[in-house]
């Protein structure tokens, strides 16, 4: 259950008796943007979702959502309306990342902070951003050594269909993250020694060499 309560930058704790904290996590879930962009202070939408449905944050901390995303979630928990907490990031038109090719090494650290597998290249190779897959996240930005990634108008906006889409694509690529540590996991794990064969005692009156030459005599009489 959910409890009301009041916390330093207004009442973000809540009681919802009709369903349960999960239900409710995906609802909020669903009113968030799903940029993945971490401003929250969560490791993407959904922990955030979670985070706010078990009363531990507020609903104004998601920049990309803007007041309206504020007022869309103080609706469905039934509190107060925020201000935007600025100091998570300021509101403003949808940015795409877009890569200078002509700079670009192949080190593939802007394909790995890529929440939802939006850029597109090789180790070594040149690396290039589909535009119409990113979040205009910003994560990719300061992984890169050379600089060679900036963050330009997309010149459209974010939609509901877009949000949807990005959201499976993030789970895709969770799913596909945990799969690869497992199997390094599992390469780098150490072998177990291999067990030595019993060996077998001789019987009561039997020498070592008597038991070596009976052991040979059965070998041949195989």
């Amino acid at each position: 259950m959910c409890i009301r309560d009041r916390g330093p930058s207004g009442p973000f704790f809540f009681y919802w008796p009709y369903m349960s904290c999960r239900s409710l996590a995906d609802r909020i879930d669903a009113l968030l943007p799903q940029t993945q962009c971490t401003e929250c202070g969560y490791d993407g939408c959904r922990p955030y979702a979670d985070a706010i449905a078990e009363g531990a944050a507020p609903v104004n901390r998601c920049p990309p959502g803007g007041d309206e995303g504020v007022a869309a979630l103080a609706a469905l928990l039934e509190t107060p309306v925020l201000p935007l907490d600025l100091e998570r990031g300021e509101p403003g038109p949808l940015l795409v990342a877009r890569i200078d090719e002509s700079h670009c090494i192949g080190c593939t650290l802007c394909i790995q902070a890529c929440p939802v597998d939006a850029i597109v290249g090789a180790n070594k190779h040149m690396h290039t951003v589909l535009a119409d897959w990113c979040t205009g996240c910003d994560l990719c930005v300061a992984p890169c050594p050379v600089d060679c990634i900036q963050m330009v108008p997309a010149g459209r906006a974010w939609s509901a269909q877009d949000a949807a889409v990005s959201r499976q694509r993030h789970r895709s690529h969770l799913a596909r993250t945990e799969r690869l540590a497992a199997d390094n996991a599992r390469l780098m794990a150490p072998e177990a020694p291999a067990q030595a064969a019993p060996v077998q005692a001789a019987a009561p009156g039997v020498t070592p060499a008597t038991a070596d030459a009976q052991s040979e005599d059965r070998k041949r009489s195989a």
